[in-house]
């Protein structure tokens, strides 16, 4: 078995978006000849051609290297098959799993069973979300699904499909408005495109938590904190600018038959920092009232957290609604800033119900633990 953990990315995407014609595309690139890929049905894939051997009726090794299996049922034991077969040496080795949610997915589960199934922690890591959007139809897809939105929100990468069916004047339009649309949404996400195929495996799968060639995190990349920080900023000026009694056309000549606002605007993204340490057993609780408070609406949490006892070697934090992945200590800062970085993903939840819970166990470190008091949980009724 490798020595560090094998990276898991979730591609996922709304019917009809394009996912399994772009899974086609990335599964002829040598970046994953070396990857296991968990697909839903091999129906839903084209890989007859590419087929070479038939291990047996669950796994196959294709012509690009890759190995190609179905989702048994149950997620958590296909991946377990796929690990203990290469750890037998039953089928060759690879260096990273790609599971392919379907269309109507929640991408939520498939998170939570890569982040907290213990016989996988150990093994694996979870490395990223890639979800795929069609520029066509996708306005009119993220007003209808909520799903759909959700996917985007928690993203990691956005691949935008069937740019080229987007031509003149009317065209253009819709794109703007797509990409502005998933830019609000999930404002730290890198969005790449299928057109002249700029997204490629390697800009989709190095998504900065985990290199492949140095073994090392890149916590700033992977945390983009600064997008949501100048999202934010954006999002106070716009709102001053309309709350000043100034009487808007917002009629523009255009025909807003969907409603941007039916799912958009109960989703928000924030950040914040904090130069203070937080002690383990108040990160501990914090996590635990963080899950117990707004579980049900984190759709997802990430973050680097400086601890008070070792405030030189800080702790990388991933969260998907009740679920958290354990706690992962660097061996050093990735950068000069030595501060707790936290990045929020959430529906109807509030920055200052968060960041207040969590400022008021950094000042237990100086204030002592009655520095904690119900004054701290009311933030959170």
């Amino acid at each position: 078995m490798a020595t560090v953990p094998i990276p898991v990315a979730i591609l996922t995407g709304f019917l009809g978006s394009g996912k399994t014609t772009l899974l086609n595309f990335l599964l002829k690139d040598p970046f994953l000849s070396d990857a296991a890929v968990i697909i839903n049905e091999f129906g839903d894939v084209g890989i007859d051609h590419l087929l070479v051997e038939r291990a047996d009726e669950n796994v196959i090794e294709m012509a690009s290297g890759c190995l190609c299996c179905t989702i048994r049922g149950d997620l958590i034991d296909t991946i377990h098959d796929l690990l203990a077969r290469r750890g037998r040496g039953e089928i060759k080795s690879f260096n990273r799993i790609v599971i392919e949610t379907t269309g109507l997915a929640d991408p939520a589960p498939v998170l939570h069973a890569v982040m907290s199934e213990p016989g996988l922690l150990a093994a694996c890591r979870l490395e990223g979300v890639i979800t795929v959007v069609d520029a066509f139809n996708g306005m009119a897809t993220l007003d209808a699904h909520p799903e759909a939105v959700k996917q985007v929100a928690v993203a990691d990468r956005i691949v935008l499909t069937k740019v080229d069916l987007l031509v003149g004047r009317e065209g253009e339009d819709m794109l703007f408005a797509i990409i502005g649309r998933l830019r609000k949404l999930n404002p730290a996400a890198r969005l790449l495109t299928t057109h002249r195929n700029e997204a490629t495996a390697e800009r989709l799968f190095t998504m900065g938590l985990f290199d492949p060639k140095t073994k090392t995190a890149d916590v700033q990349t992977w945390l983009a904190a600064e997008a949501y920080e100048t999202a934010e900023k954006r999002g106070r000026r716009s709102r001053r600018t309309h709350s000043h009694g100034h009487d808007h056309d917002h009629d523009h000549g255009h025909d807003h038959h969907h409603d941007v606002s039916r799912h958009d605007a109960h989703i928000r993204s924030f950040s914040f920092s904090e130069a203070n340490a937080i002690s383990p057993q108040g990160l501990e609780l914090f996590l635990e009232l963080l899950k117990s408070y707004h579980g049900a609406n984190m759709l997802r949490m990430k973050g680097i957290v400086k601890v008070s006892d070792d405030p030189s070697r800080p702790v990388v934090l991933h969260g998907v609604q009740h679920v958290f992945h354990p706690p992962v200590r660097l061996p050093a800062w990735p950068d000069k800033d030595e501060r707790t970085r936290l990045v929020f993903i959430v529906k109807d939840i509030e920055k200052p119900m968060i960041e207040g819970l969590f400022r008021a166990f950094t000042d237990q470190i100086t204030g002592g633990a009655d520095a904690f008091t119900d004054k701290t949980l009311s933030l959170n009724r």
